[in-house]
């Protein structure tokens, strides 16, 4: 990341662009109060540390293991307090809904492998698959 040598900070811009997102998103996040927003000193731009890198840089991490923002902003608090027993609860009934879903995408699968199935081997009539979403 590109640095500010007079302060040892960044602008959104830089803090965006080392966590691999835009700056519309980094705003979201401090909306939400997830990222601080940076006092603007006398004027001048905001400067972000190394330390709201890190910050954003989990967040998107634990986006990515299927937290929601809401738990992300728990895991933010329980980071300061070390609540582990919390924080496997919260990770625990990730891997429940994160259970659920591939199970769910399973039956999809079978499904919809059925459906293709009996559509090539249908002769005639509406495929089984259109048969299958219309459900009018």
């Amino acid at each position: 990341m590109v640095r500010n040598q007079a302060n040892n900070s960044d602008t959104i811009g830089g803090l965006a662009k080392a966590a691999g997102v835009g700056v519309e998103t980094v705003r979201y996040y401090q909306r939400r109060g997830l990222l601080a927003e940076p006092p603007k000193p006398h004027g001048e731009i905001r400067r972000y540390s190394d330390e709201d890198v890190r910050r954003l840089q989990f967040i998107r991490s634990a986006q990515a293991a299927g937290f929601t923002l809401a738990e992300i902003a728990e895991l933010l608090e329980l980071s300061e307090s070390d609540d582990r027993t919390r924080i496997r609860a919260l990770a625990t009934a990730r891997v429940a809904a994160l259970d659920a879903k591939i199970a769910e995408l399973s039956d999809a699968r079978t499904a919809l492998s059925g459906l293709a199935t009996a559509c090539q081997n249908k002769r005639g009539g509406a495929c089984p698959i259109l048969s299958a979403f219309d459900r009018a």
